[in-house]
């Protein structure tokens, strides 16, 4: 029998699927993403990569309206204001969650929250093809978000190599060994390991530090969900791993720039 947890993963992607366009992406739409991707090239762009390698505790904070497993998050939800208070918190960069119908995301935040900071803007969806990287580069992602577990055989090194070519930065993201094996013989740059099994939707942060453990320490690594606090992020700072995407605990935090700012702090404890 299969777990609800799966059956709610094999819907989102069943309706991502339903919502995008048959054929390829308009030429015009591509013709923009080359000239968006080649300005970047040009100016350096704001690299997620770099943002994340640098020195102390790095936080990836989240924009998000409401999950499935939580439910709404924040009354006064609006995310640019957010994003300029995690800017000013200390983010590392800022994540935007768009998918619409379970999350009740906008694709449109990804260009007005990259007009209100100065951050990398990661795109967190569930990214099926080429068509969404396309819309991504245009929107205003620096960086998007592929889940291992949806992008089966060579599909995930596809997508990997054609983001690249938008100048699109990859985060891949893990939930068990078998997926961070895969990921970590594609060479991509950063791995993302979720707390949260996209089968059960139940958190376990001890086997996130235990992959955390099977990877080579020069791999960059975000540690994604759970984090309440620090106390949650100490046993993996003293794994040597200092790369975290915070959702929840920031949303629903009276003053998330101050939130923030504890859990950037932990590094100088």
């Amino acid at each position: 029998m299969s777990h609800p947890g799966h059956d709610l993963l094999s819907r989102i992607a069943a309706s991502t699927r339903a919502r995008l366009p048959r054929g390829a992406p308009p030429a015009q739409l591509v013709r923009q993403a080359r000239e968006v991707a080649e300005a970047r090239r040009r100016r350096e762009g704001r690299s997620l990569q770099r943002a994340l390698a640098a020195p102390g505790v790095r936080v990836v904070a989240e924009c998000k309206r409401r999950s499935p497993s939580a439910g709404w998050l924040r009354p006064d939800f609006e995310p640019v204001q957010l994003a300029r208070a995690y800017q000013e918190g200390g983010a590392a960069a800022i994540s935007v969650v768009t998918e619409p119908e379970y999350f009740a995301g906008e694709l449109i935040w990804l260009r007005l929250v990259r007009g209100a900071v100065a951050l990398p803007v990661l795109q967190k969806d569930f990214i099926l093809s080429r068509r969404q990287l396309v819309e991504a580069v245009v929107a205003g992602a620096d960086a998007v978000l592929l889940i291992a577990r949806l992008l089966p055989g060579r599909r995930l090194g596809e997508l990997v190599a054609a983001a690249a070519e938008l100048a699109l930065e990859t985060v891949v993201e893990v939930h068990d060994r078998r997926d961070l094996e895969r990921v970590l013989a594609a060479g991509v740059g950063i791995v993302g390991i979720n707390s949260r099994d996209l089968a059960t939707f139940r958190v376990n942060l001890e086997e996130a530090g235990r992959l955390a453990e099977l990877v080579p320490p020069e791999q960059l690594v975000l540690i994604e969900s759970g984090i309440r606090g620090g106390d949650t992020l100490r046993p993996f700072l003293a794994r040597g791993r200092r790369q975290f995407l915070v959702g929840e605990y920031l949303l629903r935090s009276d003053d998330p720039a101050a939130a923030l700012r504890e859990l950037v702090a932990c590094g100088s404890w």
